[in-house]
């Protein structure tokens, strides 16, 4: 392994003295694995090659913003000129009002939009402008769904539907933590009960409407729209967290998949073509009660900076070329395919849940439907199938409860690399 992998092994021994972890965000450490970190030197469509000139077919894809694949011509472009006249002026541009228009166009829920910089500011935002307009201060949201690493969403579950937030991190105060409710995603009943108990004093419910940080969990038919109905019967708001989601499973998000309307809408990733860059939005009666129309602050330095918005622009014009989504579905199929012939093969238990271009593998016997069921999945055996695929030439995301994402660089090649390299990691886990 030092022999293949030793600059990256130096690499981020040298990045361990510096930064926590050696990394500027947990996953990447490699440590539910096992393993030392690659550290990638350049990323083209669906490859990256690492500093020890290892190259991989890439199912990260930045955890997703990357539909585009790595340096899309057209994307590079559009920076680099964005770049030439500036890369942030504290006042605004056009380009913030051009992309603005596009999400507008293209999410059903939003009428007005604000941009940020991040997923967490954008479900922090969001939920202050539930909390604003409705006088109300409790949050539903699901155990196992990740919202950022805002302190009143950074909760983890106790037991059952019931169960006030406990901190999942030191340094979120437990009164802070105690205006989140939990309740298992997929379970209505238990979203119900929640309402009926709380429903006076809850602004809002939040929900992945397909679950991604548990890895890929698809809405139950009807879980959506009984969240809509609640929400309405109790004068809550219902927030979709698209981050992942939005721009990546349809081009107007979940909510345009399954056909339920939010009230607000957080949306990241795609949206900024691999930029730091992120939004939320939605009815104009509530995002006009944001400073400065309303009372409710919120403000970014770097929001809206030219640079994520010119990303953003020519993300979407790709989406929007005809067959965009088509090739995505077809690709992430296949693969889908792949997975569930050659885990059949080597005689190895696996769920795929897969919703267009994300999906997860689960090692396990069991389907797949909420965070309790991801738990029981064998996380050693995923350890050993990432190690094997890695040492073939093909990285996916270090998790067993992450997502894996296709886009529009990955081909046949990559697809015919990626079935060598699925079967040896199948047959590494039978051992």
């Amino acid at each position: 392994m030092a022999e293949r992998y030793g600059a990256s092994i130096e690499a981020h021994a040298a990045a361990k003295r510096l930064m926590p972890g050696g990394v500027n965000s947990p996953v990447r450490a490699y440590g539910s694995v096992g393993r030392e970190p690659i550290t990638i030197a350049s990323g083209k469509g669906c490859r990256v090659t690492d500093i020890d000139g290892n190259g991989y077919v890439d199912y990260v894809g930045s955890f997703g913003p990357l539909i585009a694949g790595h340096a899309a011509d057209e994307v590079v472009t559009a920076i680099t000129k964005a770049a030439q006249r500036g890369t942030s002026f504290g006042m605004p541009n056009e380009l913030e009002t051009k992309l603005a228009a596009e999400v507008v166009a293209a999410v059903p829920s939003v009428e007005v939009v604000r941009f940020v910089n991040s997923g967490t500011e954008a479900t922090m935002s969001a939920m202050r402008v539930a909390r604003g307009a409705t006088g109300r201060s409790k949050i539903i949201k699901c155990i196992g769904g990740y919202h950022g690493h805002v302190d009143s969403l950074l909760v983890q579950a106790g037991s059952g539907a019931t169960t006030l937030g406990v901190p999942s991190s030191p340094g979120v105060p437990d009164a802070v933590a105690e205006t989140t409710l939990l309740v298992p995603y997929n379970d209505v009943e238990a979203a119900g009960a929640m309402f009926e108990r709380h429903g006076e004093d809850i602004a809002a419910m939040m929900v992945e409407p397909i679950a991604g940080n548990m890895g890929c969990v698809p809405p139950r038919e009807g879980y959506l729209q009984a969240l809509r109905g609640l929400c309405d019967v109790y004068g809550a708001l219902l927030i979709f967290d698209e981050v992942m989601t939005g721009f990546r499973v349809a081009y107007g998000g979940a909510q345009e998949l399954y056909g339920v309307t939010p009230d607000l809408t957080a949306l990241g990733k795609v949206v900024g073509g691999g930029m730091p860059c992120a939004a939320y939005g939605g009815r104009e009666d509530l995002m006009r009660q944001i400073a400065p129309d309303g009372p409710i602050y919120q403000a970014g330095t770097l929001s809206g900076n030219p640079l994520a918005m010119a990303a953003g622009l020519a993300t979407l014009e790709l989406l929007r070329q005809k067959g965009a989504y088509v090739q995505l579905e077809d690709y992430s199929k296949q693969l889908e395919d792949v997975l569930t012939t050659e885990a059949d093969r080597a005689g190895v238990a696996v769920t795929v849940n897969r919703v267009g271009s994300m999906l997860t593998v689960f090692f396990g016997e069991h389907a797949v439907t909420d965070y309790a069921g991801a738990t029981t999945c064998d996380t050693e055996a995923f350890a050993r199938f990432f190690g094997a695929l890695l040492d073939r030439g093909v990285v996916i995301p270090p998790s067993q409860f992450e997502a894996w994402f296709v886009g529009l660089g990955h081909d046949d090649e990559a697809l015919a690399e990626t079935c060598e390299a699925v079967a040896a990691g199948f047959v590494a886990v039978r051992g």
